[in-house]
């Protein structure tokens, strides 16, 4: 077993980078710099504080497409509700594979609903058939438990022209790959990429028309009420600006993790395409494989056996099932999310406990 705790589980949030730490310390301070003030206050510290603000909304835009604004909510759920619920979408379509926030915001807004299939590499076909009377295709970029990467681009392409507007779920996306430029909403998240929790965006391209999700005083140009905590906004920016100055050293950084964990652990199967996936979120199976006992044997290193969000519930994932895994396949499998802070150290000795332990169960 590793010495310190080893983290491995970047899917379900990733550390605060110190230079978003930084970026909020000052709007956390005391009495002495006022740089606690409210930021829709029209003293001279609300004005500063708003400032502060609109910087970050700015780092932000700069991971989005041109041609959009960024509407500051408290992290991506709130933004995908806000754009499925609030306008008359008719009927939504999204894929069997979508993260509960999009799945239940459908269900929760009433329209009629249609699941696009995925192959058992975790993709929905670019050509897939659409149902008439579309008004939304919601698809995410990345996949949260499998790593799968979309085809959203075209999936966009394919919505317009059935005359419907496209949702990109882009959490685990957003800093890490190229944000989908024909999207019409975009939901993002701060603590998927080393930002602070309690923050999120929904991007939104002009023309489109979107409602407020909740009622108050009118914040974010009347759609989003609510006190925005400049801290907040400028660790999301902070954060946000880091991740652009590094996509390319992350990913490869990233990509040789990924081989040196499938070097060791060779002799397990890769859930979803060996190509199209974010090398950041390995997900595997061993045949016989018993999870509890494994994270049990394995207490020093955080990882999972899938979504954080859907942890507990004691059913199989239902994204693998959406790839055709029977349960016991898919409870024979765990994820392992790598990040921009973990050592190639870190991940040998990780898979090496991790497959020691399997091997202790006789699998």
């Amino acid at each position: 077993m590793p010495s310190q705790p080893i983290y491995l589980d970047h899917q379900a949030t990733t550390p605060l980078a110190p230079e978003a730490l930084q970026a909020m310390l000052p709007w956390l301070a005391g009495p002495e710099t006022m740089g606690f003030a409210n930021p829709h206050s029209m003293h001279r510290a609300g004005r500063a504080a708003a400032a502060a603000v609109e910087v970050a909304r700015e780092q932000v835009a700069e991971l989005l497409p041109k041609g959009g604004r960024v509407i500051f909510t408290s992290g991506a759920t709130e933004a995908l509700n806000q754009a499925i619920r609030t306008r008359d979408h008719g009927r939504i379509a999204y894929s069997a594979i979508e993260h509960s926030a999009v799945v239940n915001a459908a269900v929760a807004s009433g329209a009629e609903l249609h699941e696009l299939p995925v192959s058992p590499a975790g993709l929905v076909d670019p050509e897939v058939p659409l149902p008439k009377g579309l008004g939304l295709v919601a698809v995410m970029q990345v996949n949260n438990e499998i790593g799968t990467i979309q085809p959203v681009e075209r999936l966009a392409e394919r919505a317009h022209e059935a005359g419907a507007l496209f949702l990109c779920d882009a959490v685990q996306g957003a800093g890490k790959v190229a944000s989908p430029e024909n999207a019409d909403l975009i939901a993002i998240t701060a603590h998927k990429l080393y930002g602070p929790k309690g923050i999120g965006a929904l991007w939104v391209r002009d023309g489109v028309k979107i409602g407020p999700l909740i009622a108050g005083g009118g914040q974010e140009s009347g759609l989003r009420s609510g006190t925005l905590s400049p801290a907040l906004c400028a660790g999301f920016g902070a954060a946000a600006a880091l991740a652009k100055a590094r996509m390319d050293a992350d990913f490869q950084h990233l990509s040789g993790l990924a081989s040196a964990a499938r070097a060791i652990l060779s002799r397990w199967t890769i859930n979803g395409s060996e190509a199209a996936r974010w090398p950041g979120n390995l997900n595997l199976r061993l045949a016989g494989l018993n999870f509890p006992r494994l994270l049990s044997d394995c207490r020093d290193i955080a990882f999972s056996a899938g979504s954080a969000c859907g942890s507990g519930t004691g059913a199989p994932s239902r994204v693998l099932s959406a790839i055709g895994l029977e349960p016991k396949e898919a409870r024979n499998s765990i994820r392992l999310g790598f990040g921009r802070y973990t050592t190639i150290e870190e991940v040998e000795t990780a898979c090496r406990a991790i497959e020691v332990a399997a091997q202790a169960q006789g699998v």
